[in-house]
């Protein structure tokens, strides 16, 4: 029978190509679901009858791939045990994690440092031994960030993100390093861009759920604002080397598995206006006029060969800039023909922050 990998977050951009991804590989899937992106179990603001309709949702979105595709409900992720949820269960993806501005500081910290260590926790006892877990570029080298600054932090919501990321982390490899039992493997990624899966609707007109997409939108508007972040990686990369760190080599032979990720290629402003015309010339009209800046976008240095020596996922393996902005303009494209269907009116996205 097919491995079974129980996903957290499955509900989410990247959650929904990582769960297509494993279904097309033949994995069976089993997914905590989530509620605008946090986990509705670690929020108090949706009921049981809520969280059961989102379930029930997610689950008929997949029914095509009929039993290989399950959800499971748990009250209170962060600090329930769960052994029913992860009875057969092979592995463990753990993507979940509020977003920046979500949750107030404390309970944002709160969420990500102690439903990531309750999930290994229950997965371990539940006699797991392979966990992937998704981190951030914002703890990639351990940031100099404290709680006590990100409590404070008030409008600064990323450094109460890039706390909340660093000490889950922290946590995470502390309990690593007393289960060497278990292969842990995480990844930190920058901001993702990149299309939309067939299952992950998004609601008319909901600007939120287009997600970092946002800042590739802007690209759509006259008057749109250039992103401030300039490193990316493509949310089918990700997704892909999650569901190759499954099979990562163990940690006895290539040590510690935290994996720095993200597109070997930079992105320029002026460069990327000049393709999107140049291959989709009917937008050509409505892009962006604003004055982009003119230097080249700063690469994240990835060691492209210890991610090949610890996943097998080589830099040939990852999308090109052209091809990651093309794919995600044609979708927003759609998405908003679909909008317009409905009877929406478009209006100028805002700033990605």
């Amino acid at each position: 029978m097919a491995e079974l990998i129980f996903v957290t977050g499955a509900s989410g951009f990247l959650g929904s190509h990582v769960v297509l991804q494993l279904l097309e590989k033949g994995y069976r899937v089993r997914a905590y679901v989530s509620i605008e992106g946090i986990d509705i179990a670690l929020t108090s603001n949706f009921n049981s009858a809520a969280r059961g309709a989102k379930a029930d949702s997610l689950k008929s979105i997949y029914a095509n791939y009929g039993d290989r595709f399950e959800t499971v409900k748990i009250t209170d992720i962060a600090h329930d045990k769960f052994p029913e949820a992860l009875v057969g269960v092979d592995a463990v993806i753990h993507l979940a994690s509020p977003l920046p501005g979500q949750l107030e500081p404390t309970a944002l910290l709160a969420t990500a440092i102690d439903g990531t260590l309750n999930t290994v926790v229950q997965a371990e006892r539940a006699g797991i031994k392979r966990i992937v877990v998704t981190s951030s570029i914002a703890s990639a080298n351990w940031n100099p960030i404290t709680k006590e600054f990100a409590l404070t932090a008030g409008i600064d919501k990323m450094a109460t993100y890039a706390a909340s990321k660093k000490f889950a982390e922290i946590a995470l490899w502390e309990w690593a390093d007393e289960h060497p039992h278990v292969e842990v493997t995480t990844l930190n990624p920058p901001f993702f861009l990149g299309p939309f899966t067939q299952y992950f609707p998004i609601p008319a007109p909901d600007l939120g759920a287009i997600s970092t997409d946002l800042m590739v939108y802007n690209y759509l508007f006259p008057d749109g604002v250039f992103p401030s972040a300039t490193t990316y990686i493509d949310v089918r990369d990700v997704a892909q080397a999650h569901v190759r760190a499954l099979n990562s080599r163990p940690t006895s032979e290539v040590g510690r598995k935290r994996l720095v990720i993200a597109s070997p290629s930079g992105w320029s402003f002026k460069e990327t206006i000049d393709f999107i015309a140049a291959r989709r010339p009917a937008l050509k009209s409505r892009l962006i006029t604003t004055t982009p800046a003119t230097q080249r976008a700063n690469v994240i240095p990835v060691d492209f060969k210890r991610v090949d020596q610890v996943i097998g996922m080589k830099i040939a393996d990852f999308h090109t800039t052209e091809q990651t902005i093309l794919d995600t303009i044609d979708a927003l494209v759609n998405v908003e023909d679909d909008w317009r269907k409905a009877g929406h009116i478009i209006n100028t996205p805002p700033a990605y922050s």
